[in-house]
């Protein structure tokens, strides 16, 4: 068997892997959907620690991964509070208490530099917090953009975070076909040798066709769904290259090998987390515009 054929399978198999698990976690419940969203942002974060390390930094991973814990959860908690959605007493008490450390962690990572006695305190501060808004804060607003595409965070449907997903998807496989077979024009060579303008343009098209399929699919409303896929497609775009930017810095081919053929969770979510700020935005104000038309 060769090399090439060899990676291709590890390839299919890891990634047939990744698309069960979001695939189950979100089908599940709102509950695995959150923890899902929990267990991309803290390997996340800690990949992107380790890029920044290469670099000469020094971040504070732990108490970046605890504000990572403290941000989602605030998050949650605000998810409760505007959709009513109840808790436990103890999950409750937990999510009251997390915007309170989010806050006092990230106010004492200048504490703890203060006293770590590092060449690079800036750098360090920066590459720590860094981490926290590169990562969980998108994957914060994930937890919201299902809620707010289906009008109703009372009761947990899958099928809006799943499609949201296609949108990105649908980018990234309809670029990556479009520029093996017609790429000539070099997007962003610096960053990103293989990508072109007739791959973008692909790209465009095949998100803007899933966004037309989850209007026709959730009997949603057409204009808001194609509109959203081209902000999710333009935003992607962006975000690969962002990433891209990163582990060229770094000089490394991949953020991490946590799935093998694949890399890390950054290189396979960095569209993600770059187009969910976009993407609320996007729909906030669309929303608002309807509702005031």
């Amino acid at each position: 068997m060769s090399d090439k054929l060899r990676n291709l399978i590890v390839r299919t198999v890891s990634g047939a892997v990744l698309l069960a698990v979001v695939f189950a976690a979100a089908w599940y419940g709102m509950i695995t959907y959150k923890v899902l969203l929990l267990g991309i942002a803290l390997v996340g974060v800690e990949e992107f620690y380790r890029l920044a390390a290469r670099r000469g930094a020094e971040p504070q991973t732990i108490m970046g991964l605890i504000a990572t814990i403290a941000f989602l959860n605030s998050g949650f908690l605000l998810y409760n509070i505007i959709y009513d959605s109840g808790c436990c007493a103890t999950t409750c008490v937990w999510n009251f208490i997390a915007p309170l450390l989010l806050v006092f962690v990230i106010f004492g990572v200048f504490v703890i530099e203060v006293f770590r006695n590092r060449p690079t305190p800036i750098f360090n501060i920066a590459a720590t917090l860094m981490g926290v808004i590169y990562v969980a804060l998108p994957m914060t607003i994930m937890l919201f953009i299902p809620a707010m595409l289906k009008g109703d965070g009372a009761t947990w449907s899958p099928w809006y975070f799943l499609w949201y997903l296609f949108l990105v998807w649908g980018n990234d496989v309809f670029a990556y076909l479009t520029g093996v077979c017609f790429g000539k024009h070099k997007m962003c060579p610096r960053l990103s040798p293989k990508k072109s303008w007739e791959g973008f343009a692909g790209g465009v098209a095949g998100s803007l066709s899933m966004g037309a399929l989850a209007a026709y699919f959730l009997d949603g409303n057409y204009v808001m769904w194609v509109g959203l896929a081209l902000v999710v497609s333009l935003s992607s775009v962006v975000g690969d290259l962002a990433e891209s930017m990163f582990k060229r810095e770094a000089e490394v081919k991949d953020s991490g090998n946590i799935m093998p053929g694949h890399g890390g969770m950054l290189d396979r979510f960095d569209a993600l987390l770059i187009s969910a700020p976009f993407a609320l935005v996007y729909i906030a104000i669309f929303k608002a515009v309807c509702t005031i038309a």
